[in-house]
């Protein structure tokens, strides 16, 4: 099943190289493409280069991950193996702005059938009522920009279902 996939066919990669061939050239048409609409140059230091690029992702993945470990009622280890899956999948990280790792949090949700509502899933977040209402907002912005940013592949497959499976057939 895995092998016929999505996952395997578009976000599995060879290796470390292969992933980071991936990031250096979505970072060079990123950085084109800005260089094209004429609002910077292209030695403008707002251009990351893409190991400054890769230390953010790193910053906000370690950040999603303790979103995750916090979540209230406790979110399943396949709901965050999707949800950094997810984020880590968006080679072109300022195509979205890092804080939309909690799109991908509230999308692994859906995904992987856990369901919280919006407000429960803002809840969760250290902020103002006001503040949880414009969070609520900017996922949901982005919710759809992150499913074509994916090409609509949303399957992940880990090995947690299966194995909750083969416990389950034991008893």
């Amino acid at each position: 099943m895995y092998h016929n996939s999505t996952q395997w066919r578009h976000w599995t990669f060879r290796g470390e190289e292969e992933l980071a061939r991936c990031r250096a050239d979505s970072n060079r048409k990123l950085r084109n493409k800005a260089v094209a609409s004429g609002k910077v140059q292209q030695t403008d230091p707002v251009l990351l280069e893409p190991q400054e690029e890769l230390a953010i992702c790193k910053y906000y993945e370690k950040r999603l991950l303790d979103f995750c470990a916090v979540f209230k009622p406790a979110m399943p280890r396949s709901v965050v193996v999707s949800s950094n899956g997810c984020f880590i999948s968006i080679y072109q990280l300022f195509a979205f702005f890092p804080s939309s790792r909690l799109t991908c949090a509230f999308l692994a949700c859906k995904v992987d059938e856990f369901n919280v509502s919006s407000t429960q899933f803002v809840g969760n977040l250290r902020e103002s009522p006001l503040g949880q209402e414009k969070a609520l907002e900017q996922i949901l912005e982005y919710e759809l920009l992150l499913i074509q940013q994916l090409n609509f592949h949303l399957i992940v497959h880990n090995p947690y279902r299966p194995f909750e499976g083969f416990l389950i057939d034991l008893k």
